[in-house]
């Protein structure tokens, strides 16, 4: 899982530049609008809407924009766009299976970007069900090890979360990244907070059972597919079954830089 992991952590760096750039803005708006229209406006009996907006604030959205947010989800502010969850399933280059989650409000603009993007860039879209199967849904509670003057170790994560859910956790460079299922997410993320150690982000991902292996030119390719996808305004979240080794990614950050 090592590649996967070195891609996880990349992630987190991308999400931190495309935070400053306000790149992540719209789709963390949409989260929280999504997360009170579903479960109400109160964060405290609502951990999907806590978590959205937990996750906005370390992303530097003001408070301002959360409140609003939680009013147009909630029905307390009129303005709210009927947003609906879809999840396109395909293949990238090389077989990579990709799940594409979309939070749009019209179905035909989010379809026909999602197989614009796949053609061109060498995948196609799948039959529904035909990738899933492939993957498990997942709690997942990435912590920052260093925090208001402190380092926060593996053994720290562990001894707030094993008995709580954790199945395991991954060092991501700057990062930890504590598995659970998705069932106790909130359980792991509730933990955490108990034992006073902060965390950026708490959500439900699917991670795959299995990994295709690619070499440098496969990953530049599929690299590539997922960079465009993400650009899309309709795309939340990008789901793949790729491993890539740690040096290719390091090649390929030094490439970037």
């Amino acid at each position: 899982m090592s590649g996967h992991s070195k891609w996880a952590t990349t992630k987190h760096k991308k999400a931190v530049v495309d935070a400053k750039r306000g790149k992540m803005f719209t789709k963390l708006i949409k989260n929280i609008e999504v997360a009170a229209r579903m479960g109400g406006g109160d964060p405290a009996g609502n951990p999907t809407l806590f978590d959205a907006i937990q996750k906005a604030k370390k992303s530097s959205v003001t408070k301002d924009n959360i409140d609003r947010a939680v009013k147009r989800g909630s029905g307390a502010e009129t303005g709210g766009a009927d947003y609906q969850t879809i999840m396109y399933e395909g293949y990238g280059p090389g077989g990579v299976a990709l799940l594409i989650e979309c939070l749009t409000d019209n179905k035909n603009r989010a379809a026909m970007e999602v197989r614009t993007a796949m053609t061109r860039n060498g995948g196609s879209l799948a039959d529904p069900g035909s990738v899933s199967f492939l993957f498990n849904r997942k709690g997942v509670v990435v912590v920052p090890k260093t925090q208001e003057g402190r380092q926060v170790s593996e053994d720290d994560v562990l001894e707030a979360t094993l008995e709580h859910g954790a199945e395991d956790v991954n060092d991501l460079d700057e990062s930890f990244e504590v598995i659970s299922d998705a069932s106790d997410l909130v359980g792991v993320r509730t933990a955490l907070q108990a034992a006073g150690v902060d965390y950026d982000s708490a959500e439900a991902e699917f991670r795959p059972d299995m990994e295709v292996a690619l070499d440098k030119e496969g990953a530049v390719k599929v690299l590539h597919l997922v960079d465009v996808l993400e650009d899309l305004d309709d795309v939340q979240n990008i789901y793949a079954n790729f491993d890539v080794s740690d040096e290719i990614m390091a090649e390929l950050e030094e490439a970037d830089a």
